[in-house]
């Protein structure tokens, strides 16, 4: 897939919206870009969705665009010309767009304030979330065992999370079902074993899909930060310095072990 304005604009998105999957990005192969560019862009705009107004019914229809256009690209014959869908529609299997549908359609949690009903709502949302979001990223780039990449993707979800509690509690939301720190530190354990076990694995995610996995490249840190003192949680204080965070970036794009 070819670098053309469309995924130029999809890669001045990512970059204003999520400068960590940019960076992340930016580590990977020109060609993988081109793929991973869409598929971010894509996660830039559905995570935003939910926030960008006060109605209930407007965030759900912005969410609803974007079902719509991935059952596009699923089913075809023809798809919406936009400048993210349209490049989506390039780099995903109709298979990989239906997979998509889940991880919008969850996100439509963050529109309402209501908590998580119980622990596999929560699982549920992490794994369809960020968990969906990584799979489709690797399997697009090449072939890879989608446990392993969930497991991974389960301590990237996690991680990320944890960070982002202070925003989430500010607007509102409960974000944990236990926030005491045992409870914290129990989430933050599970999280890294799952990480533990998908690096044991890892021969199973080829070269080529290896890039994908790229954007998880914090997540040990968090969360052995976390497990040390939970209460780094609650003050936010689970952000790596600017040149730990492109010094670890580097060192797992040279190595590839992410």
């Amino acid at each position: 897939m070819k670098f053309d304005d469309d995924v130029k604009a999809c890669a001045a998105l990512v970059h204003r919206a999520d400068p960590d999957r940019f960076m992340a990005a930016m580590a990977a192969p020109v060609s993988a870009r081109a793929v991973l560019f869409p598929i971010y862009a894509l996660n830039a705009e559905v995570a935003r969705a939910p926030w960008v107004t006060q109605e209930p019914m407007i965030a759900e229809m912005r969410l609803q665009w974007w079902r719509d256009a991935v059952s596009e690209i699923a089913t075809g014959p023809t798809v919406r010309r936009h400048e993210v869908v349209t490049p989506l529609s390039r780099v995903l299997s109709p298979s990989l767009a239906e997979t998509l549908d889940e991880y919008i359609a969850v996100r439509r949690w963050d529109i309402y304030r209501d908590p998580f009903e119980n622990r596999d709502h929560f699982e549920s949302y992490i794994n369809q979330s960020t968990g969906t979001l990584m799979a489709v990223s690797a399997l697009a780039l090449g072939t890879a065992d989608e446990t392993v990449v969930r497991d991974f993707a389960y301590a990237v979800g996690i991680a990320n999370w944890l960070r982002a509690i202070p925003d989430l509690e500010a607007r509102g939301r409960i974000p944990l079902l236990d926030g005491t720190p045992n409870g914290v530190r129990s989430l933050a354990q599970k999280a890294l074993d799952r990480l533990n076990a998908a690096r044991a694995a890892r021969g199973k995610v080829s070269d080529a899909a290896r890039p994908a996995l790229y954007s998880g490249w914090q997540a040990e840190w968090v969360l052995k930060r976390v497990l040390a003192n939970p209460l780094h949680v609650a003050a936010g204080a689970l952000r790596q310095g600017e040149l730990r965070r492109r010094l670890s970036l580097m060192r797992v794009a040279a190595t590839g072990r992410w």
